[in-house]
């Protein structure tokens, strides 16, 4: 039984997304043919959707910049693990991997901060990207309660991550 299939409730679609709107940008090519089960998993495909659009984004960034070196390696580790985890038979082994995708995610989150910061992307660029990484994050939390017996102790819960950035504009607006 692969992964998948183990994450299916009576529903049918626990560690599943619904549809969303996602950026042009962002789409995977979801008619490519799947030959292991970690293939079939929602969020790798989100986490190979994401890789792709970040190397869109590092061809437009001629400016050599750590944060882009990281950008690049967080995102690859994010599906390399994901997949990773998936051939794990233990549920510790399987949590171990799925772990470090979850911090890989939010490296990639913390860099693409970064990359604004340093004016070399503007922010409405990488709202879309965030927004794939809650996502990403959500989904990686569901798994990791379903094989992890330390998913409580993880500070990520899902809906943790807000969606709506001018929350914290206004925020950061009141301490000034």
């Amino acid at each position: 039984m692969g992964l998948q299939q183990s994450l299916r409730g009576t529903n049918g679609n626990v560690g599943r997304i619904g549809a969303h709107a996602h950026a042009p940008a962002l789409d995977h090519d979801r008619s490519m043919k799947s030959y292991f089960d970690h293939e079939k998993l929602d969020v790798y495909r989100e986490a190979i959707a994401f890789c792709g659009w970040v190397g869109k984004l590092l061809s437009e960034i001629s400016v050599k910049a750590a944060a882009k070196d990281q950008l690049d390696r967080a995102s690859t580790s994010l599906p390399l693990n994901i997949a990773e985890g998936n051939g794990k038979f233990s549920d510790a082994d399987r949590s171990r991997f799925l772990e470090i995708a979850r911090g890989s995610a939010l490296e990639c989150a913390a860099c693409l901060d970064v990359l604004v910061a340093r004016k070399l992307i503007a922010t409405e660029r990488i709202v879309p990207a965030k927004e794939r990484l809650v996502r990403i994050v959500n989904m990686l939390m569901g798994m990791l309660k379903r094989f992890s017996g330390r998913a409580e102790f993880l500070r990520e819960d899902e809906g943790t991550y807000p969606n709506d950035y001018e929350h914290e504009q206004e925020h950061d607006h009141e301490h000034e």
